[in-house]
């Protein structure tokens, strides 16, 4: 009998030495705190990529000064608008030019829009839903040849997508509210669930992030427009809003071969926030319960 003590190279579990990695929205935020952990978890190479070039030259100059990256590793700047096939296409050739292969394709490219109900544009909502969802599905698609390339049982590609907890419950609503962006959310959480049985045979996994509150630019006004980050800090079950070392430890973690047999999920990262809304006290009424 096995010993079931035993764990094959337990120091390597969690490291991402020699993998090719693609950040899609990588510029910045989530993206970019990504970025930074493939490549101090020992990536070779990372792409990244968005919209504007000298958003990617920057990232890659902020990547490529860190301290602690192995021999050789290196982020590389692809600037595309993932939103359009030709963007897409363009991305998937500049990546064809330094590699013949991709291990792990991180679709975080995304958008969002508040406004109230009753004047929410048509465009604005058709806006986020293609590149949230239509833009990762094809994405994913033209990258698959590259992922199939170095796949294997014992080691599978893995893509992950960036959804939102406002793809699990009820986003934001009123003046800012946030109609397509949850939508979008809802929709590629169960795109990413269809994928990962499809592409499963293919040695290739496909999981989700949920983040929940994070300081960045893409969700600061919208922070301060609903009350301040102290507010929503206090409202947390875990008293804090995220940091980049939750999203660095989630992505590593399911990119590593710790989670290599994990497929079709999707991982909160919100401190609870998701359930426990409707569940809290206020900071104001938690303060006079304690009186």
């Amino acid at each position: 009998m096995a010993d079931e003590t035993a764990l094959h190279d337990f120091p390597s579990l969690f490291s991402l030495k020699g993998k090719v990695v693609v950040v899609t929205g990588g510029s910045r935020g989530l993206g970019l705190n990504a970025a930074s952990a493939f490549l101090q978890a020992g990536a070779s190479t990372v792409f990244i990529t968005s919209r504007k070039a000298k958003a990617c030259e920057s990232a890659v100059a902020q990547l490529n000064a860190l301290p602690n990256l192995s021999p050789g590793a290196r982020a590389i700047s692809a600037p595309a608008d993932s939103s359009t096939m030709e963007g897409i296409a363009s991305l998937v050739a500049q990546v064809k030019k330094h590699t013949a292969h991709v291990d792990i394709l991180f679709a975080n490219a995304g958008a969002t829009w508040g406004e109230a109900f009753d004047s929410h544009p048509d465009g604005a909502f058709a806006k986020v839903m293609d590149l949230n969802v239509r833009a990762v599905f094809n994405t994913i698609r033209e990258f698959a040849p590259l992922l199939q390339a170095r796949a294997r049982l014992e080691d599978p590609s893995r893509v992950l997508i960036t959804a939102s907890v406002a793809g699990l419950g009820i986003g934001t609503l009123g003046k800012q509210a946030t109609f397509g962006y949850s939508a979008s959310k809802a929709a590629v959480l169960h795109l990413g669930r269809n994928l990962a049985v499809e592409l499963g045979p293919r040695h290739i996994t496909v999981n989700s992030i949920c983040p929940g509150f994070f300081p960045t630019k893409m969700s600061s006004g919208l922070l301060e427009m609903s009350g301040g980050l102290d507010k929503h800090a206090r409202g947390n079950p875990m008293r804090r809003l995220g940091q980049p070392e939750d999203i660095a430890g989630v992505v590593v973690y399911l990119s590593s071969r710790a989670g290599s047999h994990v497929n079709g999920a999707a991982i909160e990262i919100d401190g609870g926030s998701l359930w426990a809304r409707g569940g809290l006290l206020d900071a104001g009424e938690e303060d006079k319960a304690k009186l």
